[in-house]
């Protein structure tokens, strides 16, 4: 098979390639190598996949609608995993136009793209954080999502409608993947886990939001993989999917954690609770059993030393040069 993967020298992309790539297929990779987060650690990830003879790299932004047609025609593919975006809630409050533009406009580019040239097969990167406030948990696909409080997840939900209009059109095979807060080894810095490690390892105070009491279900990369690549050999018609963890992992409980796998203390710079930011996340992932035979393996338990093992072999040396 023939993949052609946005966001692929990302976080979640490089691991998805990767994940491909061993299965025998060939990968063609876009990314835009945004300054969102240090360029090198993406430079890191598709110099990992170069290696590889069926990988190919195509530097260029999804909002460039030339770009996306010109890629996609170049690359052929028999299916299109789409996981290209401007990523962060706090971020899209501070800056919600390039948001759109890069999570709607870059999608539609895409969607269109992929109607001309006769592809028909995507998964599409989603996010838990469309479900908002929801006061029901654990969250399923089916409940309503009329709490959203950010930009970035109202772009998602966008992404979503967009997927689903094409599906309605042209018959295109979807699969819209929420993921739930995804952590593991080639992490995004901004994101929690990274950053408490970060910091923790450091002896630098980090940020805590609100009094410890909000949750998430934080989802091993490995898992979320699984998931993605499953995606592309069943048939859907549209289907929205949670990819998670279905646990879930206070704050505090969290940073707990954090503190034995680093043998250090945290030490904790109490803020108040952020705009966009929503009390917590849980999947029900019955449906992703049933359709994708997803069955998470990595609990939190276990992924935390995991990954402050690979962040104090991988990033931490890098970092004290700095």
């Amino acid at each position: 098979m023939r993949v052609f993967v946005t966001g692929g020298a990302g976080f979640i992309g490089s691991h998805v390639a990767e994940a491909l790539l061993d299965r025998g297929d060939a990968v063609v990779a876009m990314d835009d190598f945004n300054d969102y987060y240090p360029v090198a650690f993406k430079r890191e990830n598709a110099a990992l996949l170069a290696r590889r003879p069926t990988f190919r790299l195509v530097e260029g932004d999804i909002s460039c609608r030339d770009t996306v047609r010109n890629a996609l025609a170049a690359a052929k593919p028999d299916a299109v995993i789409h996981l290209a975006a401007r990523a962060g809630v706090r971020a899209s409050v501070r800056d919600p136009f390039l948001y759109q533009r890069v999570n709607v406009e870059g999608t539609l580019n895409l969607l269109d793209a992929m109607r001309e040239f006769g592809i028909r097969k995507l998964a599409f990167g989603s996010t838990s954080s469309i479900y908002g406030f929801n006061a029901k948990v654990p969250f399923s696909e089916d409940d309503p999502v009329s709490s959203i409080v950010s930009p970035y997840a109202a772009t998602k939900l966008a992404g979503e409608a967009l997927c689903r209009a094409y599906h309605h059109l042209y018959g295109f095979d979807v699969a819209a993947l929420r993921f739930f807060s995804v952590y593991g080894p080639r992490g995004r810095p901004d994101m929690a886990i990274y950053q408490f490690t970060d910091r923790i390892s450091r002896g630098q105070a980090i940020p805590f939001f609100g009094d410890g009491s909000s949750e998430r279900d934080y989802t091993h990369v490995d898992d979320i993989v699984t998931g993605v690549v499953a995606a592309t050999t069943r048939r859907f018609g549209f289907e929205v999917i949670n990819l998670g963890e279905s646990q879930v992992t206070r704050l505090s409980d969290l940073v707990a954690l954090l503190e034995r796998a680093l043998g250090k203390k945290a030490v904790l710079d109490r803020q108040p609770e952020q705009p966009g930011d929503v009390p917590r996340t849980f999947a029900d992932i019955s449906k992703a059993r049933r359709l994708l035979g997803y069955d998470p393996r990595t609990s939190v338990e276990k992924g935390i030393p995991q990954f402050v093992e690979w962040f104090l072999r991988e990033r931490a040396p890098s970092l004290a040069k700095a």
